[in-house]
């Protein structure tokens, strides 16, 4: 019988492999895929060698004229990294709170902090609000001051002699999130001729991502992504009751404290950078739960790596679904994600394991 399951086991992890060298590969080829297209024509050939001379590992010469060198440089590579950089810190937020909460519906914006960062936009650009941090422009760094002071405000309310009930935390969240959209609807009555460029913030894009984005962004989402990934078999263990977890040698508050300012630092710095863009920290741990099962150690880099490919392809969507005018970004997503996560569900006759 031990050596059925071992057999199984084996199985299940070469199956595991193969998902995530597919999805590596996906990866790759949505973010070559992101560079080549926009309105200037740019031909796989051009991203390669550019590509290569940035390495230091081009020899010879290649037919790269300055203005497309110019342009994959300074606007599609750091719009094509930004795009996955966003989209794996939602997915990997979005696992976290659902295992934190246990609850499939939870995703990274249920505790405040993309209201947070909506209103410091709101402020930003509307009042003239500006508060200017190393590499970030004026809006984003009032979003990610304003969602940090929401994440810091909502733990206060929900702390309860040193502790946070996971339930009174998701409340103050909710509760939160709403007074801070009246705010921010209330400042798009008055915003007047900034209220396009309000709008167009509030649905996310990466059409002002530049390299200052990418510097800021990076050394927030990948450390907070490689800690989660340390850590991922705790979250396996939140899983089961507090009695259970502790028996096994978890202390329970501290590491949901823990999983919190995780999940919520990559949220504030995807939101502060790009705008709320919505489903992503949702539907992506969904599919690959469907698809890879419930063990955090496998499902939290194949919603990695699911995230940075699907929100890049939203993205790329989005640019040419009537080019050369752009759509936001969060639309695409509510529209494409939506219903495919539908057909996966309906594709497996409502069979689920949380």
């Amino acid at each position: 019988m031990s050596e059925k399951i071992l057999e199984l086991v084996r199985k299940r992890q070469k199956l595991w492999k193969h998902y995530l060298i597919i999805l590596s590969i996906f990866s790759f080829l949505m973010f070559i895929l992101s560079v080549r297209i926009g309105v200037m024509q740019i031909s796989y050939g051009e991203i390669f060698w550019v590509l290569l001379k940035k390495l230091n590992l081009a020899y010879g010469s290649y037919n790269v004229k300055e203005a497309e060198e110019f342009v994959i440089v300074n606007f599609r590579f750091p719009r094509a990294f930004m795009s996955m950089l966003v989209g794996a810190a939602l997915a990997a937020a979005g696992c976290i709170f659902q295992a934190v909460f246990k609850n499939p519906l939870a995703d990274p914006y249920v505790i405040g902090v993309s209201a947070g960062a909506a209103l410091g936009a709101a402020l930003a650009i509307v009042l003239g609000l500006s508060i200017i941090l190393p590499g970030m422009s004026a809006i984003t760094s009032t979003a990610f001051l304003f969602s940090l002071l929401t994440i810091y405000a909502v733990y206060r309310l929900a702390s309860v002699n040193g502790s946070i009930p996971v339930t009174t935390l998701l409340l103050a969240g909710v509760m939160v999130s709403i007074f801070l959209s009246a705010i921010v609807s209330t400042l798009m009555v008055v915003a007047g001729k900034e209220l396009h460029m309000l709008i167009f913030w509030l649905m996310g894009g990466f059409s002002y991502a530049r390299w200052p984005y990418v510097y800021v962004a990076t050394p927030i989402i990948i450390p907070c992504i490689i800690l989660t990934f340390l850590f991922s078999r705790r979250l396996n263990l939140l899983l089961l009751s507090e009695e259970e977890a502790q028996q096994l040698g978890v202390d329970v508050t501290k590491s949901i404290k823990g999983f919190l300012v995780l999940g919520s630092l990559l949220t504030a710095a995807a939101v502060s950078t790009s705008g709320s863009i919505g489903f992503i920290g949702l539907i992506i741990p969904h599919m690959m739960r469907i698809l890879v099962g419930p063990d955090h150690r496998i499902l939290l880099p194949s919603s990695i790596l699911a995230g940075t490919i699907f929100l890049t392809l939203c993205d790329i969507l989005a640019r040419v679904v009537f080019m050369p005018t752009e759509l936001p970004v969060g639309v695409i997503t509510a529209l494409t994600g939506g219903p495919f996560f539908l057909y996966l569900l309906r594709k497996g006759k409502g069979s689920y394991v949380f």
